[in-house]
């Protein structure tokens, strides 16, 4: 071997050295790289999968009527409940081999590097769909080298530690679909308007190709676009040998149906009722220790479209063409289940809501419960107190209060308690106050979880203490029950996102806070301000209704300068109504004046129509008598203002109304007898 031999044999030996030095560093390198890569996924843990979903509220017969999200409408679909086709549409266009490989695609990357080699830039992705999925949960789309090696990490770690089917059920539900719908189930209803069980092939295939870019390849926004990749779609499924030539025919061959208008149409259903029904599920899950934020949950309401339609008319129908607002909400008597809420006029302009945050004086409707306390203080519906103008001294004689009457007018005369009540005199409110007392009257407020002050002024008779139109509907709820207790509530259930009922309304024995007698009374009584016969110098606050009425109703208006209330109920059903600006300006218009009214009577006619007249049940204790309704005592055929009137037994009157009636046979017997008989014999001679 000459020099030059060796030389060239020792540079050999050399760069052979080198070489396998360099590749024990390479390897040694991607030793530690991997061993420090599993240190890392193993000391980070598992990722977490928490991502915000829409929870769907249902009426009360299980039809959905709107969702709860956050910034991603989602409603999360387990694997095995996403349709078959679906599942394998989207397998074979995004990640033929994601069961087969650990979370990349060497191949792919190989082909995707070099496309950005050549371009310069990051221009291709070559992403699986663990990390696509990684991109959904915790990245942006931002392309770049930097996202793509978190992308990688994350999805290395989504591999450790969840299996496939978790892998592809997250990324099922986390993928955008375009028009706002994130996950299958969402973009499913959206587009299809069905489930994503339902799906037919030729739906799923088109579904799968939307991701790829919603804008493009949505088919409300190109259907010759979203039909083309649909078709690609089925091809690759052939190919993958997961469906047939047959099955890919068909599907090509079906007409697509889009139903996208009828997510519209009931998108929006009652939208104040359900601002109300989240504030409520949040207090109940809170109580549970468990956080609405999560959602997914499903929250069966007690919402009856029925009612819900009727309210909504009533209110388009007799609402006068200004700024004028309104609230309404009726409830089910014997459950407290709120049927229907109206929160004000438009809730695209207004998402106030004038039911429950507003709270407003409101004026004579307050009555009720302060005869309420009367009742169980000596007073009876017979009780006649002078209603003539008075000027009222209070505040240890400090100060004075001179109430008046809507027309400004008094009576003449004494007036009973239920003519006071359905004319809805002040005079009587004010002194009736002042002999049950104030602190009687306070403990009535608080009985019927209303608002009350500790301050005694006479103006709290005639409803000058704010209260909101959802307190007060509910405490004339209670009075309908026949005194027992009610709480209004707007949810049935709440189930999680799993399936498993969290919560679910147990119907409860509740406290009375009234007798029944006394329930019954006030009920008859508030029949009262429909009825004709007890108008004086002002008429009965409702008779104008009395055309349209083909129902018992027992009911109360209230009136301030700038509100308007009307509430009542039948055996069944309690509504009520209120008007009124919100920056509080003077109601001066007659047709805001009446449109509570208008607005109340068109929803219990409407919801009524074709049942039977409903009659409140008279308690033991309690008769009715035929009353004279100028003096309160019994009727007879000499006095004319004539009202059947119901009394406690030991209450009814013993009087008639008149000490001469002209068709009464024992009145003419005592006359008879009065008569001097002997004498008259005498004089004649007999």
């Amino acid at each position: 071997m000459n020099r030059q031999q060796y030389i060239r044999k020792k540079r050999r030996q050399q760069w052979s050295r080198k070489m396998m030095l360099l590749c024990i560093g390479v390897v040694c390198a991607a030793a530690v790289t991997l061993l420090s890569l599993r240190i890392y996924a193993q000391v980070a843990g598992a990722p977490t999968l928490t991502v915000p979903k829409a929870s769907i509220f249902l009426d009360s017969q299980d039809n959905q009527i709107g969702d709860h999200f956050t910034s991603e409408r989602r409603y999360w679909a387990e694997l095995d409940t996403i349709s078959p086709y679906l599942v394998k549409a989207t397998i074979a266009v995004e990640d033929k081999d994601f069961y087969e490989h650990s979370g990349f695609d060497y191949s792919r990357i190989a082909g995707a590097v070099l496309a950005d080699i050549k371009a310069g830039s990051k221009v291709q992705g070559a992403s699986t769909l663990s990390q696509q999925y990684a991109r959904n949960l915790y990245l942006t789309h931002e392309k770049s080298w930097n996202r793509k090696i978190n992308e990688a990490l994350y999805a290395y770690r989504l591999e450790l530690f969840y299996s496939k089917d978790e892998i592809l059920e997250g990324y099922l539900n986390t993928v955008y679909y375009g028009h706002g719908m994130y996950g299958v189930e969402a973009a499913s209803r959206y587009y299809f308007s069905k489930s994503s069980s339902d799906l037919t092939l030729a739906e799923a295939a088109m579904l799968a190709g939307v991701p790829k870019g919603p804008s493009i390849y949505s088919p409300i926004a190109n259907f010759e676009k979203a039909s083309n990749r649909q078709k690609l779609i089925l091809r690759l499924m052939n190919e993958q040998q997961v469906i047939t030539a047959e099955e890919k025919e068909r599907a090509v061959a079906e007409a697509i149906t889009l139903k996208n208008d009828e997510w519209m149409a009931t998108e929006s259903i009652a939208p104040y009722f359900l601002d109300v029904v989240w504030t409520e599920a949040s207090d109940i899950l809170e109580e549970k220790n468990l956080a609405i934020s999560e959602g997914g949950w499903t929250i069966q309401t007690t919402l009856n479209q029925a009612h819900q339609k009727a309210a909504e008319d009533a209110v388009k129908n007799n609402m006068p063409d200004n700024e004028l607002q309104v609230g309404f909400i009726s409830m089910d008597v014997n459950t407290g289940f709120v049927t229907a809420l109206v929160g004000g006029r438009d809730y695209s302009q207004s998402s106030f809501n004038r039911v429950t945050l507003a709270e407003r004086q409101p004026g004579s409707a307050i009555k009720p419960i302060l005869y309420a306390t009367a009742l169980e203080n000596g007073f009876t519906p017979l009780t006649f107190l002078d209603a003539g103008q008075t000027t009222f001294t209070y505040d240890s004689g400090r100060a004075t209060y001179s109430p008046k009457n809507v027309n400004n007018k008094f009576a003449d005369h004494e007036i009973s308690l239920a003519q006071a009540l359905a004319i809805s005199d002040n005079i009587y409110a004010v002194k009736t106050l002042e002999q049950v007392g104030y602190k009687n009257f306070r403990g009535m407020l608080k009985r019927f979880d209303l608002a009350y002050s500790d301050e005694d002024n006479p103006s709290i008779a005639l409803g000058t203490i704010e209260t909101s139109l959802f307190d007060l509907t509910n405490a004339y709820n209670s009075i309908a029950s026949g005194g027992e207790q009610r709480h209004a509530t707007t949810i049935l259930s709440i189930s999680d996102a799993k399936g498993n009922v969290v919560y679910e309304y147990k119907e409860e024995e509740q406290p009375a806070v009234l007798s029944e007698e006394d329930a019954f009374l006030l009920t008859e009584m508030m029949t009262g301000i429909f009825d004709p016969v007890f108008s004086d110098y002002s008429p009965a606050t409702g008779v104008s209704l009395r055309s349209r009425m083909t129902h018992t109703y027992a009911a109360k208006s209230g009136t301030t300068n700038s509100d308007q209330w009307m509430i009542g109920f039948t055996p069944s059903l309690t509504a009520g109504v209120w008007n009124g600006y919100d920056q509080g300006k003077t109601l001066s218009v007659q047709a805001d004046m009446a449109a509570s009214k208008q607005v109340w009577i068109d929803f219990m006619e409407t919801v009524n129509k074709g049942k039977a007249n409903e009659g409140f049940t008279i308690p033991n204790g309690v008769q009715p008598v035929k009353i004279d309704i100028d003096t309160g005592k019994l009727a007879t055929d000499a006095c004319p203002n004539q009202r059947i009137i119901y009394v406690k037994t030991e209450d009814v009157p013993t009087e008639n109304c008149s000490t001469f009636n002209l068709f009464n046979d024992n009145m003419w017997d005592n006359i008879l007898e009065m008569l001097p008989y002997e004498a008259i014999r005498e004089y004649w001679g007999y």
